[in-house]
């Protein structure tokens, strides 16, 4: 007789224990599989963390947020002048809580360096550029008082310039930012073209490159001018600094 443990029935119950009995192959290989999802899982979701656009769209609020106080700042300046405007009212005219301001400016005077910094500054910068080869520089100084008549003495850039002569005596800080940034700036470029023209021969008073105040004087004259006596006497800045060209370089010669 077959020992029933050794028996054809045992020998196929053996192998099917160690398959698919209990504590088999089978669920340990399901709990395996399980295993591998929750490794490949967090693909997606590292994907989304690494996505550049939540980073992106939070700096542009920022930017349009700084950007909007600096719009309401210029606006309160304008209608108050520097003494009497007040952190509260600039937020308020620009949407914002208070803490918001806090936030890109320490104080109101921080503010009004930034309107120097954005309005003028890179316009100043332009002075720096040599005139174009073939260019002469009567026609480069000429294309900047354009320029600056158009972008600044007739428009509100024009008020910073005339808060800046009516307070600056009172904030010596303010000036003195106005200085370094803008006129000093100014004053070295227009110096630059002055010298060039000398050498040739484009004018001929050399002593001009120590007084450049005086070939840039008609754009300061049309800022105040504007604010001040327009309703009487319109200027027309641009003829006046063509005149004031011709007095420097010469008039020019019509064929």
């Amino acid at each position: 007789m077959s020992n029933p443990r050794t028996g054809p029935g045992a020998s196929k119950g053996t192998p099917s224990k160690s398959a698919s009995g209990r504590g088999g192959e089978k669920p340990a290989i399901g709990r395996q599989g399980e295993k591998a999802a929750s490794v490949k899982a967090p693909k997606p979701a590292l994907a989304k963390a690494q996505s550049p656009k939540p980073p992106s769209n939070r700096a542009e609020r920022t930017a349009e947020r700084r950007a909007a106080i600096i719009e309401a700042a210029l606006d309160e300046f304008i209608a108050r002048g520097f003494t009497a405007t007040r952190i509260d009212d600039v937020a308020r005219r620009a949407g914002v809580a208070k803490g918001t301001i806090y936030l890109h400016f320490k104080d109101k005077e921080s503010m009004f360096e930034e309107l120097i910094r954005t309005a003028l500054v890179p316009l100043i910068g332009r002075l720096h550029a040599p005139p174009p080869i073939g260019g002469s520089v009567r026609d480069a100084v000429e294309a900047f008082a354009r320029t600056f008549i158009q972008e600044v003495a007739s428009t509100r850039r024009g008020d910073i310039v005339r808060l800046i002569v009516a307070e600056g005596p009172r904030f010596p800080s303010i000036a003195d930012f106005y200085y370094r940034e803008v006129v000093s700036r100014g004053l070295a470029g227009m110096r630059a073209l002055i010298e060039l023209a000398i050498s040739r021969g484009e004018i001929r008073q050399k002593n001009l490159a120590r007084f450049p105040q005086i070939l840039v004087a008609p754009a300061i004259i049309a800022v105040i001018w504007q604010s001040l006596f327009s309703k009487h006497a319109p200027l027309d800045a641009t003829e006046m600094f063509r005149v004031h060209l011709d007095l420097i370089f010469g008039e020019r010669r019509t064929t």
